[in-house]
């Protein structure tokens, strides 16, 4: 099953190709690592694919649905960005409730999550008075509180401590198994290693790699991701 695909894809600022004729398939019910140095096109893709970003040309199709315009399909995405913003002078309690209104739903309210991340002592502070690593644990409890089909989890362990960290990833190989597609991002090169099949590497717009991790560090001849990317890079053929 295929939950997204790219067709000829295209995203122009000015002179300026973000992305440069990507076509690809994602695969469904799997975790996929989307990476690439700084400025390869990881954001505008994924910003493509929630419609934050009009691409200049080309198709993207999420489960069976082309966007045109559209919005419902977004009611499938989670979405955790790299660096959370809410409104500064709500409480955690009210932010997530306004987000349950706005979507007309209560939604499970990923109770492990806000459970594990002992968030419901945090729910009468105002967010602008909450650490980054509090705002980031309410960042990931949003991107799961609808029980959406695809989650898309930008660095989502940037900025938590270890033991907080070690919940959310766990979180997400839970998902996994209940046959979520999951699409991650990380300059933590291990940490997708562990839990990603598939791997998208984009250098400069373009797709250098689309395919299972495990043959990827066989193809280079290396001892993990982080060296195979980096072969990538140095312009190593695969």
């Amino acid at each position: 099953m295929t939950a997204i695909t790219a067709e000829n894809l295209i995203k122009d600022f000015g002179d300026f190709r973000a992305i440069d004729k990507i076509s690809l398939s994602i695969a469904g019910g799997e975790i996929t690592a989307i990476v690439g140095p700084n400025g390869s096109g990881k954001t505008t893709f994924i910003k493509s694919i929630l419609g934050l970003v009009k691409p200049t040309s080309g198709n993207i199709i999420v489960n069976g649905v082309k966007l045109n315009g559209t919005f419902k399909y977004r009611e499938q995405i989670g979405y955790m960005p790299q660096q959370a913003s809410f409104p500064e002078n709500i409480t955690v309690k009210e932010t997530i409730d306004l987000l349950c209104d706005i979507r007309n739903k209560t939604g499970d309210l990923s109770e492990e999550l806000i459970n594990k991340f002992n968030l419901q002592k945090e729910y009468n502070k105002k967010i602008k008075t909450l650490s980054g690593g509090t705002k980031q644990k309410l960042n990931a409890v949003i991107a799961f509180i609808f029980d959406p089909e695809i989650l898309i989890l930008d660095e989502p362990t940037a900025g938590l401590d270890p033991y907080a960290s070690g919940i959310l990833k766990d979180k997400i190989l839970s998902v996994r198994k209940g046959g979520k597609t999951i699409l991650l991002t990380s300059h933590i090169l291990s940490e997708l290693e562990d839990m990603a099949e598939n791997v998208i590497f984009l250098l400069e717009g373009s797709i250098r790699y689309n395919g299972k991790v495990n043959d990827l560090i066989e193809r280079t001849s290396s001892s993990n991701l982080e060296r195979a990317i980096a072969s990538l890079i140095s312009g190593v053929a695969v």
